[in-house]
């Protein structure tokens, strides 16, 4: 979790992956109101889905209270992000995006899903811990 434990008071918005995601999506949400997008409604929409599933799986998660179902809801974050990316790519094939709003976006959607892996990680690892801790 590098830094970010599941302390008492604390809660999914003090995350630093929730914080990047809630960024990315109302980024995304930015975009796709542009003239752009005004004719590519399905593809601004699921582009918004996609975004949208990457904040509230990481929220969900977290409130579920078990680091196995938090981990399980990452993973669905971490597989948005790569719908997003895929859905960016797109995007910038249909010339919707700018280079600098490809760039964006899609930089974004790396850089969280890594930051989701690492936390799958660190939460397997210290699940694995106590596990040897408590036999």
């Amino acid at each position: 979790m590098t830094g970010e434990s599941r302390g008492k008071g604390q809660s999914f918005e003090d995350l630093r992956m929730f914080v990047e995601a809630r960024a990315l999506t109302n980024r995304v949400y930015e975009i796709t109101r542009t003239p752009a997008f005004a004719k590519d409604f399905a593809l601004a929409d699921q582009m918004r889905r996609s975004s949208l599933s990457i904040m509230s799986n990481i929220a969900e998660g977290y409130e579920l209270q078990t680091d196995a179902e938090f981990a399980r809801f990452l993973y669905i974050a971490k597989a948005s992000c790569g719908e997003l990316r895929a859905q960016t790519l797109l995007a910038s094939d249909q010339k919707l995006l700018s280079k600098l709003g490809f760039e964006e976006i899609y930089g974004a959607c790396r850089k969280i899903s890594v930051g989701i892996f690492r936390l799958i990680q660190y939460l397997r690892k210290s699940n694995k811990d106590r596990q040897r801790g408590g036999a």
